[in-house]
């Protein structure tokens, strides 16, 4: 069927028109997905939300090339599917970063303690400054940037050991610190 025909079919709101679609560019929009994501089922569902996406948006727009069009929508998908995926990663990585951290500084979620999780900061800021500029770039790299200690250990050429070291002395010492300050841990 030609791409007219398959436009046709969209703004007539006949459901062949995904049928149709999927028949002539459903490698072509998987194999898209395929490249961004790389994983059999988030292409396949990414495939799937494209065809979602032409019955919603056709009509009003007709596009002038389908596969073009197509195309377009898929690697948005695909490309917003990959963020979500990275975003949840590094909510998995943050829970093994506030692990890490909650031996120095013990979250609290209430309003009540807003002035005293800004004296703590101010606290970890004064901290900070006194420690070695390396000492310090590696806790911020990992507890602020959410860097890997691979990343760290690459970053400033070190070895991952030297890096997991520092950061567990410098955790530690951010307890004595913050203990002495009067902070509540």
């Amino acid at each position: 069927m030609e791409d007219k025909e398959i436009i046709e079919l969209y703004w007539s709101r006949d459901e062949t028109a995904i049928t149709e679609t999927s028949s002539k560019y459903g490698r072509y929009c998987y194999s898209i997905a395929w490249n961004i994501l790389h994983r059999r089922e988030d292409a396949e569902e990414c495939e799937n939300d494209t065809y979602l996406a032409a019955w919603e948006t056709m009509p009003p727009k007709r596009p002038s090339r389908l596969a073009v069009f197509l195309g377009k929508i898929t690697r948005n998908i695909a490309l917003d599917c990959y963020d979500y995926q990275k975003a949840q990663k590094r909510s998995g990585n943050m829970l093994e970063l506030l692990s890490e951290l909650s031996e120095c500084v013990v979250a609290r979620n209430e309003p009540a303690h807003d002035l005293e999780a800004k004296e703590t900061a101010e606290s970890i800021n004064r901290f900070l400054g006194q420690q070695s500029r390396l000492n310090r770039m590696i806790f911020v790299r990992r507890y602020w940037y959410a860097d890997s200690v691979s990343a760290i250990a690459e970053r400033f050429q070190l070895s991952e050991s030297r890096v997991k070291s520092s950061l567990f002395r410098t955790r530690k010492k951010l307890r004595q610190f913050l203990e002495a300050e009067g902070v509540i841990l």
